[in-house]
């Protein structure tokens, strides 16, 4: 039996932890969007003095105690089972670093930072090369610190995709390698689709997004739609979930595109059951599963022929002079066209940018790929799969800020939302028959509905790859992604995918 008293004081414990974060969330969202320049310093000084408390209540002895008695009860529900296995996860990971490995950590990463901003800006890899070595080195420290028994990279993975392994990871990504690079080569060989050459007031995008937003579902009463220099999502706390996009006058598409796969972020969070705050089950499962919900809204439906078509009234509405129409937009949006900067690839050759630096952070981690030769096997890489490379570092290897702040096995999560999308997808379409005669409508509710049940009400109970198995079965999500992008851009390019 369990002991009722230690549930509650975990609980207890976790909802209070759970309202410092969403002051340091605040203190976040503010700091991208509204703060004054000059308050920089100070803002500093709050947000390290708010991590300093949520660490010292994450790695508080108690939670030990309390788990292990909750760990040999019998008689948890799937709450208590997820939140006591969730939260075993994150306390074991913080106990088992020290507090200088700690330190070290974060002074090679605030000196990597500023070290990657000048070497960018100079296109200087080399002076950067020795700071990324460190934190290479540090970054292999604190896995084998967590779990020497374990393979670095799966051991990091934890930090945001738990449930996924590199076991599981490479046949993944090697299949979806093969598959995209053929989809691309068959695309090169036809007529490219043409741009949008128009521009467009960023005052009016704006106000067409804040009409557009309700009708997929996100609930402006408990969020809101700001700009930001880099788009992004906050879940400050229940009822209080945060949206930001970038508009641009010369680049529609762009901004829309953003706007909705924020959309997506921000509805996941909007639709985690309330009452899940504090249980240690109130988060998303993963960082790969939050994708796969911003990417589903922002790829699956808002590329699609059938939300152009929905679409095209509410657009001509706010921009009577345009003589851009549904297909001009659904053509545009859809364009592939390899390029060299990840933030900026289309929905094809996106998940090939992943996989490339998958394959180097792997090679890095277990040391057959020295950090002096990490450009040229990325610029290899790059001629290989997507058939251009480089002509310097700053679009290249340097163009990411992720390993300068130590995230290696961050980037996976961005090829696991879009397959987890794909797979939802497919199903979908099979539980509602009329789905894309709703989107041509405008009617949104039961495609969110769906994603309700089946994800955004499920928090963190399972870890994502079963929660995505518990809703689409045992589908091959390689497939699934595949299968999507050559029907639609197949159609649109009239190439067929080979037998």
């Amino acid at each position: 039996m369990s002991d009722p008293a230690a549930w509650s004081q975990l609980k207890n414990h976790l909802t209070e932890t759970a309202t410092l974060r969403s002051v340091a969330a605040m203190l976040a969202w503010d700091q991208q969007t509204n703060m004054p320049a000059a308050a920089a310093p100070h803002r500093g000084s709050q947000m390290a003095a708010m991590s300093k408390l949520i660490h010292e209540r994450a790695t508080d002895v108690r939670i030990g105690q309390w788990l292990t008695s909750l760990e040999s009860a019998d008689d948890l529900n799937e709450v208590q089972q997820g939140g006591v296995r969730n939260t075993r996860r994150g306390y074991d990971r913080s106990t088992k670093l020290s507090s200088d490995l700690v330190q070290r950590i974060a002074k090679a990463e605030a000196a990597g930072f500023g070290a990657w901003v000048e070497a960018k800006k100079n296109n200087d890899y080399d002076s950067f090369a020795p700071f990324l070595q460190t934190i290479l080195d540090l970054t292999r420290e604190k896995a084998a610190a967590i779990d020497p028994d374990r393979h670095p990279y799966d051991v990091l993975l934890e930090d945001f995709d738990p449930g996924m392994t590199v076991e599981q990871l490479r046949p993944i990504f090697a299949r979806l390698r093969d598959g995209l690079v053929q989809l691309i080569e068959a695309v090169k060989s036809v007529e490219q689709l043409p741009e949008l050459s128009e521009q467009f007031d960023v005052e009016t995008q704006e106000a067409l997004h804040m009409k557009l937003l309700p009708s997929l579902g996100y609930d402006l009463n408990s969020g809101r739609l700001d700009a930001a220099e880099h788009p992004f999502t906050i879940g400050i706390s229940p009822g209080d979930v945060r949206i930001t996009t970038h508009l641009y006058p010369d680049d529609f598409l762009s901004g829309l595109g953003g706007t909705v796969h924020e959309a997506g972020h921000g509805m996941y969070e909007q639709g985690i059951p309330v009452e899940f705050v504090g249980t240690g089950v109130g988060d998303a499962a993963s960082l790969g599963l939050h994708e796969s919900q911003s990417r589903f809204w922002e790829n699956f439906i808002s590329r699609s022929q059938a939300f152009f078509n929905w679409f095209e009234t509410p657009f001509r509405e706010a921009f009577p002079e345009s003589k851009v129409r549904a297909a001009d937009l659904y053509r545009a949006a859809n364009r592939v066209e390899p390029g060299l900067i990840r933030v900026a690839a289309d929905e094809v050759t996106y998940n090939l940018h992943i996989i490339v630096r998958f394959e180097l952070e792997l090679e890095l981690l277990e040391g057959t790929l020295s950090i002096a030769d990490l450009p040229a096997a990325w610029n290899a890489k790059y001629e290989e799969y997507l058939g251009i490379s480089p002509s310097d570092d700053s679009n290249g290897v340097l163009q990411d800020v992720h390993w300068c702040g130590g995230a290696f096995a961050y980037f996976p999560s961005y090829t696991l939302g879009n397959l987890y999308a794909s797979s939802l997808a497919a199903q979908m379409q099979q539980d509602i028959p009329d789905l894309w005669t709703q989107v041509e409508a405008g009617e949104f509710a039961s495609v969110l509905e769906w994603l309700r049940t089946r994800v955004h009400h499920r928090g963190h109970i399972d870890d994502a790859p079963d929660i995505v198995r518990a809703a689409v079965g045992d589908r091959d999500s390689v497939e699934d992604l595949l299968s999507y992008l050559w029907a639609r851009h197949g159609a649109l390019y009239g190439v067929a995918r080979p037998a």
